[in-house]
Parts: structure tokens; C-alpha cells; sequence
């Protein structure tokens, strides 16, 4: 049995990493999704118990895929579920020079572990988590780009969305 595993936030899941985990699911025998339960790079908007039942409720009809939190190197969880890759999605450009960072890194720790690289499909391939909390707080529709539970939780906590204009983070 090969396994894989695909490590991430989650801070929400959106349409774009079910279509990775989806595709992931297809090719590896057993998909194992990584929840970072205490991310050092940023803070989640939602709490650890809740990205996973996103995910949970999103992947239910894939019989191979299994969901579980981590605090280890990325490597670490690997070999605890004695996965032979690290399955990440690709967007764009900016994508690739932070994975190919992390890749020469994770090989250097476990070089018996490859790191495979998914490109998003078109439909979903804009689709950021950073981008979508953006959207919701401004009161925008997100249905299309999270699945149901996650657009329905980001009604929940922004009824009305809040007043002003996204900043724009090159100014």
C-alpha cells in the first residue's frame, strides 16, 4: 500500500485543495490529510476542531482518504503514517519558489520521501484561502470557491460582511 500524505492548514479548505486531495486519492493508494494544528507562519481564523470537520465533511465519499492533525516536521508525519510522498498543490508561480524551498529542505531530512507536485485545475487554480476569508469578511458570495459548510460558516460570521475597502497590499 502506498501512501501518501497532504499537509496543510486548511484555514479553510477550499474547492482547490479538494480537487488536489481528490486527485491525490486516484493515484495513491491511501491519503492521509495533514491539519497543522498550531501554524508558526500565521494565525488560523478558524479553530483546529473546525478545519478539521470541514474537511472531514468535504472528503467523506473518498474511501481512501483519511484526515489527521500534526505538530511534527512535515517528514516526521510522513514517516509516522510511513508515507512514501508529500502530495502539495501548485497554483501559481509564487507556489513554486516556496514548495521548491521546502522540497530541498524536506529532502534533505528524508530523502526516502519524494514530495509530488499536483497543478490545480483551471476551474479552481486562483482559489487562495488567504483569498476566500478576504472575500467572505467583505460579505462576498463564496459558494463557488468552499465547499457548503465552510461558505454556510462564513455567512455565520459575517451576516452583513464589514464596511470599507480590501487594502491593497502593494500600496
Amino acid at each position: 500500500m502506498i501512501t501518501a500524505i497532504c499537509p496543510g492548514s486548511y484555514d479553510p479548505v477550499t474547492n482547490g485543495h479538494i480537487d488536489v486531495i481528490t486527485r491525490a486519492s486516484g493515484i495513491f493508494d491511501r491519503v492521509v490529510v495533514g491539519v497543522v494544528g498550531n501554524p508558526h507562519h500565521k494565525q488560523p481564523m478558524f479553530p483546529l476542531e473546525e478545519r478539521v470537520e470541514f474537511l472531514r465533511e468535504a472528503l467523506a465519499d473518498l474511501r481512501n482518504v483519511e484526515v489527521d492533525v500534526f505538530s511534527e516536521l512535515v517528514v516526521d508525519f510522513a514517516r509516522k503514517w510511513d508515507a512514501k510522498a508529500i502530495v502539495k498543490g501548485l497554483r501559481v508561480i509564487s507556489d513554486f519558489e516556496w514548495e521548491f524551498q521546502m522540497n530541498q529542505l524536506n529532502r534533505t531530512l528524508a530523502p526516502e520521501v519524494e514530495t509530488v507536485y499536483v497543478m490545480a485545475s483551471p476551474q479552481v487554480s486562483f482559489v487562495s484561502s488567504s483569498g476566500v476569508k478576504e472575500i467572505a469578511a467583505f460579505g462576498g458570495n463564496v459558494e463557488e470557491l468552499v465547499p457548503e459548510p465552510v461558505a454556510r460558516r462564513f455567512v455565520e460570521l459575517f451576516p452583513n460582511g464589514r464596511p470599507g475597502t480590501p487594502e491593497n497590499p502593494g500600496e
